[in-house]
Order: C-alpha cells, then structure tokens, then sequence
C-alpha cells in the first residue's frame, strides 16, 4: 500500500512529525511480524551534528524507534557506515546515537567493519555488508540535501553507507551513477523517511545549512529522489542514478500533484543562522514574516541560478513571506502569500525547480 505516495508534513518538531506521518500510513502493516529484525539506516556521513546539515537529525531517528516499540517491535538496530574519511564510531558519537542506544537498549552497527558478500546485477558486480543485507524490514533516513558531485543526495545514495571502504572508493572510480543506481537493486528499501528539516545547499559534509522544515516518507526512493531533485531545483535528468535505477526496475520517478499528499502547511519561521553564502543568496530576497519552507526553496532556487551563471541577472528584488498576505506589489513574490504582486509564483511552499523556471521566464 502507498507504494506510488509519498507524504509530506511540515514543522520543526521531527520526532511528533514523524509519528504522524507513520501512523497516517499505519506502516505496521508492512513488516513481516513482532520478531522481524528492523534495520535504521541514517545519514551518518561525517561526525557532525544535525544543525550543520549533514546528518540525520537523532530526535527523528527516536521518533521511528518510539513509533516501532509502541506498535511491539523491539528488535530493532541502527546500520551505518561513514564515509572512508571518517569513522562511524566518532560519527555515532558526536552525532548522539550512542545517547540513543543506551535510552531504547539498541545496538550500534558500524558497517565499516561488517564482512561482506559479491553480488551482481547484469554486468555490475557490487560488495554490500553482510548485516544490511540481514536485516527484514529496512528503514532508510537519509538527509535532504545537496552533494557537490551527484548534485542532489537522499534516499538511492544513502545506501552507499551500507557497502565497505574498499567498494566506496571503486564507486568513485566507476562515476557514482551506475554503481548507485544498481546497488539499490541488490539492496531494497522497504521505507524511506526523509529528514528535511535542515540540510545542506549543495555539499554533503554540511557547512551551508538550510532550514527546509519538513519530513518526507515514501516506499520507492525512485520516486523519493525525483521529489526531492525537484525540491533542490534540479530537473530528474540532472541526478543520473534516478533515470539509470528506474530503467532497472528499482521504483518511478512519476511525480504527480495527486502522489503527493500534504498532511499540514508550514508556519514555522526561520530559526538558524544564514552562512556567508546563503547571506549572499538572500541579498536578492526581500523576506516578511516567511516560513522556512518556502524560504528555503528560495535559497536552494537561487543557487541552483548562481550554478548557471545567471544569478546576477537579477535586478529586483524578490518578495516572500506572509508579511505580503492580501497586499498588491510591484516586482516579483514567490509563494502564495504574494500573489497580490504582478508577477507572482503561487505554491504553499513552491518546489525550488519551479521557482527557477519563474526566475528564468524574466531574465533569461
């Protein structure tokens, strides 16, 4: 069931956010039975924490495992393998999953020491721990964000923390996109839950962090990931693993209105500090009162406009927030709290990738 749905709530309380959107889809219906073996794979790139944008953040991870043990399932275990620059157990560290094993009596699996098995799709062959593969009912939480070589990374490519060193290097080697695309055919996600709440513009190991205010869950990280391009202002064509997993049978990338169901709006402002470059960004914004989440599209449109050299283009000032709601402007607004402005883009919030064909229709 929901295999082709994806659903969203916006806010900044991910632990209640989560529970909700579980309990919407009654996921306890899905696994197999009271003793299947529960896998959590977060996003535990680098050794730092939530608020700087590059892993998942512990208080969603805690609502997942509150939600299983309250339906009665305890055998649960958190998976992870950091990237080869780095070590998990620093990672499990720093980013408060040791906090977390000790409060639900979870164990800490780090992948990077895990044994392994070969497996092969068509003429790909690919090594995946063995405790991944293990596991019943696995639960995918990447994070929603930028990454400076795929361009985007969420759901498919957060299976890579679930393969050994070794192999991480050799996907460098083979470009990124196959070898993605063709682990999550070995590999299968039986739900994905998203953390969107703060993650990067446009590098994976944090920095630049940019406050999205949402959690998204689906069953296919096909069509996860090519919601999520379109959040990051990217076309599905520009991440090429979405289009090389969906030609293999890995899931859609068909993202329509009626698959996205939104179970709230977003009313919560902005609460962390902007960057130099995301101050930079916002020199174009003139911002009243906006939520997050649609400020937030803003930011990843602009700088998907500074990537194409056309940024600078802009020589007004754009309106966003709910400080413009029933007034007339001049100039431009995004989201529908400006749709008194001439030229206004509707959406609560607006999907970045719109935004930049809005931005492009005026000044390119």
């Amino acid at each position: 069931m929901y295999k082709d749905s994806l659903f969203v709530m916006y806010g900044n309380e991910p632990r209640n956010m989560v529970q909700k959107i579980l309990d919407h889809m009654n996921i306890i219906d899905d696994i197999p039975d009271k003793d299947s073996l529960i896998g959590i794979k977060p996003n535990l790139v680098v050794a730092k924490p939530a608020e700087l944008g590059a892993t998942t953040s512990p208080e969603l991870v805690e609502g997942v495992i509150e939600y299983l043990k309250s339906n009665g399932f305890r055998n649960i275990v958190i998976l992870e393998g950091a990237w080869v620059g780095d070590k998990t157990s620093l990672a499990f560290n720093v980013c408060g999953y040791e906090e977390i094993s000790k409060k639900y009596n979870i164990p800490l699996i780090d992948l990077q020491k895990d044994k392994y098995r070969d497996y092969q799709v068509e003429d790909v062959n690919i090594s995946v721990c063995n405790k991944a593969m293990d596991v019943d009912y696995l639960i995918n939480m990447p994070v929603l964000k930028g990454h400076c070589q795929t361009n985007i990374t969420c759901a498919l490519k957060n299976m890579k923390g679930c393969i050994p060193n070794k192999e991480k290097r050799r996907f460098h080697t083979m470009g990124l996109h196959k070898p993605i695309a063709y682990l999550n055919k070995i590999l299968k996600q039986d739900l994905i839950v998203v953390d969107g709440i703060i993650g990067d513009l446009n590098f994976e190991e944090g920095g630049n962090p940019v406050q999205m205010n949402r959690v998204i869950v689906g069953k296919d990280p096909v069509l996860v990931d090519s919601y999520v391009a379109q959040l990051l202002g990217y076309d599905t064509d520009e991440i090429p693993y979405i289009g090389m997993a969906e030609s293999i049978g890995v899931g859609s990338s068909q993202t329509l209105d009626h698959n996205i169901e939104e179970l709230n709006k977003d009313t919560a402002p902005m609460t962390i500090p902007k960057t130099r470059l995301v101050e930079e960004l916002a020199r174009h914004v003139e911002e009243d009162m906006a939520c997050s989440a649609c400020y937030g599209s803003l930011i990843h449109a602009l700088d998907r406009l500074k990537d194409r050299g056309y940024l600078y283009n802009i020589d007004q000032k754009i309106h966003i927030g709910q400080g413009y709601k029933n007034k007339e402007g001049k100039g431009l607004g995004i989201g529908i709290c400006t749709k008194g402005f001439e030229k206004s883009l509707l959406g609560c919030p607006p999907k970045a990738k719109d935004i930049v064909d809005f931005l492009m229709r005026y000044y390119i």
